[in-house]
């Protein structure tokens, strides 16, 4: 408190000697002996008196204004401070999304650096599971080897010229025999994709290793699991991303799904992130 409001709130009284001098020229006003000059005066003091009134009460009427102007300047700070909060929430939503889409993109081109363009003439072939076991690969007909024996037949001359023409028959029959014999022979294309599966748990209690175990349990003619990685989602939770081989006649992604959403106690949704013709 300031010494001016002190004093405001103060019963003093500072001018009473002009309210001493105004009393007395008002009952002399009253006696009978008007003086002009007096009561000009008389008035000014009068009206400076209710001047003062009225900047005593205003000055009262102050306080509790500033005190309910500084409670909604309060209020409006809090306010602000609120709305800040919830922007930084969405924006940390963003980046979250921005994090588990680059975490994507990333696996695709992984997954397209790592797939064969062609298949190398073998045996068979380990691909390393995470847990540590491995598993044999299927191997087709190299490419070469089909485009050898096509320039083979290509080279057969089914119309040979012969001095003997029943000779010439049999050869030509025998020849065509051969070349019907090799094209029943040769193993026809077969159709596969590379898939990789975003597998996601309930939260983050959930055992992951018992979750990819789950997934690698489901078994098919045609389906061939690969390598696999757990991705951080958000939260302390984090996703199963792995990947397999499939013959497109005999698997489809649609069975997969289904297939591994059976173990629900461990597996929220299973999610297509990536899915390439080989």
């Amino acid at each position: 408190m300031t010494s001016a409001d002190f004093l405001a709130q103060e019963k003093i009284w500072f001018d009473k000697p002009r309210y001493d001098e105004a009393e007395r020229r008002f009952y002399e006003r009253m006696n009978g002996s008007p003086q002009p000059t007096q009561d000009a005066g008389a008035n000014s003091i009068l009206q400076d008196i209710a001047r003062a009134r009225e900047n005593i009460q205003k000055s009262l009427a102050g306080q509790p204004q500033q005190s309910s102007s500084s409670a909604a300047d309060q209020g409006e700070l809090v306010s602000r401070i609120k709305g800040l909060e919830l922007e930084n929430h969405s924006l940390n939503k963003v980046v979250e999304g921005l994090r588990a889409a680059l975490s994507k993109l990333e696996c695709r081109v992984s997954v397209l650096e790592k797939s064969p363009v062609a298949v190398t003439p073998a045996p068979a072939a380990s691909v390393p599971y995470t847990n540590g076991t491995t598993v044999q690969q299927k191997t087709s007909a190299p490419a070469n080897k089909v485009e050898e024996e096509e320039d083979d037949d290509d080279d057969i001359d089914l119309f040979g010229s012969d001095d003997d023409d029943e000779e010439a028959e049999k050869i030509k029959e025998q020849r065509l025999k051969e070349y019907a014999e090799r094209k029943a022979k040769k193993p026809s294309i077969i159709a596969k994709s590379s898939i990789l599966l975003d597998v996601k748990p309930w939260d983050d209690e959930t055992d992951m290793a018992k979750l990819e175990e789950c997934v690698r349990s489901v078994q098919a003619d045609g389906l061939l699991w690969g390598m696999s990685k757990l991705v951080p989602v958000g939260y302390g939770i984090k996703k199963l991303q792995i990947a397999c081989v499939v013959e497109d006649d005999k698997v489809g992604t649609d069975m997969l799904e289904e297939e591994i959403t059976k173990f629900e106690d461990y597996i929220q949704s299973v999610d297509v992130a990536a899915f390439n013709k080989i």
